[in-house]
């Protein structure tokens, strides 16, 4: 794998805007990209607000758009456009879906920017970007771009650059809801010409209830997030007062599809019995691109962030390797911000694109695809921002897990099979949360989080010796477990995954000092399927370097704040020896542990 480095462009940034409305109840959860007053200087374009009436869900429903129109682009002389619409709870005004439309219509190509489905003045029911609802809907506004679908008004856009007849050059752009919609759009219209979907998903049911042992499993409830973005579509009524008839579902559920209300319902629950888990699994992968990859054509750059418990790099990865296992032309960057915070300065601003690394490479992506710039360097397969260095790796492709290490009896992280110590270890969960990784609203409303922290008894840990040089991760590290808990085999058979053991992996960087810091406050939440077998976990990809005289500790948790957790008191024991114990794989392109 050959590796580089490219310089990020530094920038004074203001605070982020998040993609939601005023609200405080939204704000906290639309997160689709930074946007601040900074943008480029605009060169003359016009604003238009448009309406469209488009079927979904079964209803007929308005949505809610702006073209912006450079000057001097007409039929004579056309434009290819850009598609965007906003994250969750946002809509098409919010600030980082606005400077979309400014920042793209200062550099001469079209802009339609709208309210997706069920947020600020489009209609319908919330759908979760659904391909046949949202997908079909933003296809409807696709016509209108090549001139063949007018919108309510009677206007027609008879000045984008055209592939064919009935084909406009359009691309699209947009971050977490705004960035799934992107890949459900291309799955159903083949006309979308290049997509760059950022800090979004692969498949919801990873997303919401990750288990990062087996995903044929029900994983371990993230209500944090889940309940909030819930809240924001419930409270509706509230953060839009003035809804139309088509974002009225029932009292029982107002204004989601009705399956996905049943779906928040049973993770709220608790309980899984088999028929209800394989009903809410599949609901959620058919509306996830994980469902419909193999549809898309259109070429993709993939930019996702490194600080993000929502929806982490592991989701990226998954759509970036079923992409490229197709032939469609993908690359992938790994930013430093995403749903937690984490924004570093001369980093992605989409007012004003050209100021970063990530910006450059999304203008030189549309020059290439919708200004067919044969010249435009789209850049390397794979980048990832190098914390503290103002800079980004790049390489030829992800890198792949490169030292395996031992889990000893005696605590130890070993890099030899046989330095591992015989001897047992136990822990046992409460009925508490008894470890701590995030409140997950904190970092994004710039609320105090307390410490990652873990309570002795309920976990276990095994530290490697102080590193001799640097090490630098960047990838998803993979575990290989054993555990054993009788009462746990007593149950997990009854038919109710919820009755299948829980429990939490991660990784700390422990300081000289005995400080600990849990790198982007990251977890791998795990429902063990089966505790007389062995299991393996990739936990979420990371990017960090471990300094000189550091240790790594992998920990094994009962239980986490910010995740639902096991149903009584399950005790568990892990058993090492040299013939027979867990390991931990790492994707290390510098350094090495041991």
């Amino acid at each position: 794998m050959e590796v580089s480095v490219s310089r990020a462009v530094p920038r004074s940034r203001k605070v982020l805007a998040l993609a939601a409305g005023a609200a405080a109840l939204a704000a906290p959860l639309a997160l689709a990209a930074p946007a601040t007053g900074a943008e480029v200087a605009p060169a003359s374009y016009t604003v238009t607000p448009l309406r469209f009436t488009v079927e979904a869900n079964g209803r007929s429903c308005a949505v809610d758009a702006d073209l912006y129109r450079p000057a001097g682009v007409d039929a004579d002389h056309p434009a290819p456009a850009v598609l965007a619409t906003n994250g969750f709870g946002g809509s098409k005004s919010d600030g980082s879906t606005a400077a979309i439309g400014r920042a793209f219509a200062a550099r001469g190509y079209v802009g339609l920017v709208y309210s997706g489905l069920g947020f600020g003045k489009s209609g319908c029911l919330i759908s979760l970007d659904a391909a046949e609802s949202d997908g079909r809907a933003a296809a409807r506004l696709v016509d209108f771009l090549a001139g063949t679908r007018a919108a309510d008004d009677g206007t027609r856009a008879d000045f984008v650059t055209r592939d064919g007849a009935g084909d406009p050059r359009v691309g699209m752009i947009g971050g977490s809801y705004g960035g799934a919609v992107q890949l459900a759009t291309a799955s159903v219209d083949p006309r979308v010409d290049a997509l760059v979907p950022l800090i979004t998903w692969n498949d919801l049911a990873y997303a919401l209830a990750p288990n990062a042992a087996d995903r044929a499993t029900p994983g371990v409830f993230k209500g944090q997030w889940a309940n909030g973005f819930y809240l924001i579509g419930e409270g509706q009524p509230l953060l839009s007062p003035s809804l139309d008839p088509s974002r009225i579902n029932s009292l029982g559920c107002l204004h989601f599809v009705t399956d996905a209300c049943d779906t928040i319902r049973l993770l709220n629950s608790g309980r899984y019995p088999a028929a209800d888990a394989e009903k809410m699994l599949a609901y959620a992968r058919s509306v996830s691109p994980v469902s419909y990859l193999d549809r898309i054509t259109a070429p993709t750059l993939i930019v996702q962030g490194q600080s993000d418990s929502l929806f982490n790099l592991n989701e990226a990865r998954a759509t970036y390797d079923r992409l490229r296992e197709r032939g469609v032309d993908t690359r992938m960057i790994w930013q430093s911000w995403g749903h937690s915070g984490g924004q570093k300065a001369g980093e992605l601003d989409l007012g004003d694109p050209g100021a970063s690394y990530v910006g450059q490479r999304i203008l030189a992506w549309f020059d290439r695809y919708l200004r067919e710039n044969p010249a435009a360097d789209t850049g390397p397969a794979f980048a990832w921002y190098r914390e503290g260095r103002s800079e980004y790796g790049t390489a030829d492709r992800v890198p792949a897990l490169s030292q395996r290490l031992y889990l000893s009896g005696d605590g130890k992280l070993v890099d030899d099979r046989a330095k591992v110590a015989r001897g047992s270890r136990q822990y046992a969960n409460w009925l508490v949360p008894t470890s701590h990784s995030e409140s997950s609203l904190a970092g994004m409303i710039g609320l105090p989080d307390p410490r990652p922290y873990d309570t002795p008894g309920t976990y276990l840990g095994w530290t490697s010796a102080p590193l001799a040089a640097p090490v630098d991760l960047v990838g998803a590290p993979r575990a290989t477990l054993r555990v054993v808990s009788p009462a746990t085999e007593r149950v997990q058979d009854s038919g109710d995954a919820a009755d299948k053991l829980v429990l939490f992996a991660k990784l700390y960087d422990v300081a000289p000092d005995g400080t600990k810091t849990l790198v982007n406050r990251l977890v791998a939440p795990v429902r063990v399927p089966d505790v007389t077998r062995p299991f393996t976990v990739e936990l979420p990809g990371i990017v960090h370097r471990y300094e000189t005289g550091h240790r790594l500790e992998f920990v094994v948790a009962a239980s986490d704040t910010a995740y639902s957790g096991n149903r009584g008191v399950k005790p568990v024991t892990v058993v090492s020896a040299p013939e027979s114990t867990g390991t931990l794989s790492l994707p290390l392109v510098e350094g090495r542990v041991g």
